[in-house]
């Protein structure tokens, strides 16, 4: 085993970020879509930090990022260490871009210690994880573990701009060439991300780091729950069919179900209010009920409990409740034995390995099509996510960097 030099520089792990989060289209947080000026910028600031780690960059068929830095047997399996470009709106600044900057700095400290590992290692920077502009997760990843398919280039934005015109804009001439973004399982030896935890949990426990055990698994809804609109002031409440007292009813239950099987999670995210005006009683309402869960079957039965009790409310109120699914996410569990490197790694720095599952869906989930997958979580404060306020220790990035280096080490060197 090659002895460990800790020689991870958390300051330039933090530099990069705050000057990757100037690649912005909002000066409140952090807003960069996939294929815009905005990610072009932050492109060529990865794509020069790649090139000075000593790495080989390209970009693939669909404007993926990536940067090789080559191992003793050139024809190995690539372990490959990602996380995503992109961002939701007026985001914060290290979700994503934490684990490509990692990724960078492990590349980095290697050829800094003049190391070169059995195996190649690419650092991948995913072009559209968030799936903000064109309503679908994970394009990038999905190209590269060959789930992207044609259809998916007619895809558009909110004004009608499709991925295939998109890629064109930033010179792409032949959108189908996403097909070239593809591997094998043959090519690769593993997947590796790190990324912030986006909860509490390690906060809680007072440590930096933790491993993932797996990504829950999520099924969504669409729901509309049809009542009888009349006016505020002359319908007597008993008698009322008011779709908006349905609505509550049923978002009381879920929680009440979620709760009752933790640690699912089950979440109405929007509501539409008609005709919504102060003196009349709502008589439409649509929203979305979002579950997640690691267990199959703990999910489907809560499931089940939901859409049961949703005819009983809608019996006892005069509604009508209808529910079409619009989402199915199948769980992904992490590699045991990628997991228990990650741990061994987690307890080098005298470090307890907190075991987490994540809620949020990250680019493991696509990548799991095609290879082994593993996370690490670093601790982020208040469990904050999607906010101009996320933030990370410097400390943490550094401890973070530290565990993926030394489980990149273990993963990439043949062991006698």
């Amino acid at each position: 085993m090659i002895k460990l030099k800790h020689d991870i520089d958390a300051k330039r792990i933090s530099t990069r970020i705050e000057e990757l989060a100037g690649c912005s289209s909002t000066s409140v947080g952090v807003t960069r879509l996939p294929f815009t000026v905005e990610s072009s910028e932050a492109e060529r600031l990865v794509e020069e930090w790649m090139k000075a780690a000593g790495m080989a960059v390209r970009k693939d068929g669909l404007n993926n990022i990536i940067g090789r830095y080559k191992g003793k047997d050139p024809s190995a399996p690539v372990l490959m260490i990602g996380s995503h470009l992109d961002s939701v709106i007026e985001a914060g600044k290290y979700d994503g871009i934490l684990g490509v900057i990692s990724g960078i700095e492990v590349v980095q400290t290697l050829r800094d210690n003049g190391l070169i590992l059995d195996n190649p290692i690419e650092v991948v920077g995913f072009c559209d994880e968030e799936g903000v502009r064109f309503h679908s997760t994970f394009l990038g990843s999905k190209a590269i573990a060959g789930t992207f398919i044609d259809e998916d280039l007619e895809r558009a934005d909110e004004k009608g701009i499709t991925i295939a015109e998109a890629l064109k804009g930033i010179g792409i001439a032949d959108p189908y060439a996403y097909k070239n973004a593809s591997r094998t399982p043959e090519e690769l030896l593993a997947y590796l991300e790190l990324h912030i935890e986006q909860g509490p949990v390690l906060e809680k426990e007072n440590e930096p780091v933790g491993v993932v055990s797996g990504i829950a698994g999520a099924t969504r809804f669409s729901f509309e729950i049809i009542g009888k609109p009349g006016h505020a002031g002359t319908v007597p409440v008993a008698i009322r069919q008011d779709a908006l007292l349905g609505a509550a009813d049923l978002i009381s239950y879920s929680e009440k179900i979620a709760l009752q099987n933790e640690p699912l999670v089950a979440t109405v995210g929007k509501l539409t209010v008609s005709p919504g005006a102060s003196n009349v009683i709502p008589g439409l309402v649509t929203g979305t009920l979002d579950i997640r869960d690691l267990n199959v079957e703990r999910k489907q039965k809560a499931i089940d409990a939901i859409l049961t009790e949703s005819e009983r409310i809608a019996e006892s109120r005069g509604l009508q409740m209808k529910f079409e699914q619009v989402m199915e996410a199948d769980p992904v569990y992490c590699n045991e034995e990628m997991i228990k490197l990650i741990e061994e790694s987690i307890s080098e720095r005298s470090g307890s390995a907190v075991s987490l599952v994540s809620g949020a869906g990250h680019d493991a989930m696509a990548m799991a099509d095609v290879t082994n997958v593993a996370m690490i979580f670093v601790r982020c404060k208040d469990g904050l996510s999607h906010h101009p306020d996320e933030f990370v220790t410097e400390e943490d990035m550094g401890a973070g960097a530290e565990v993926l280096y030394s489980t990149v080490i273990k993963l990439a060197t043949k062991q006698s």
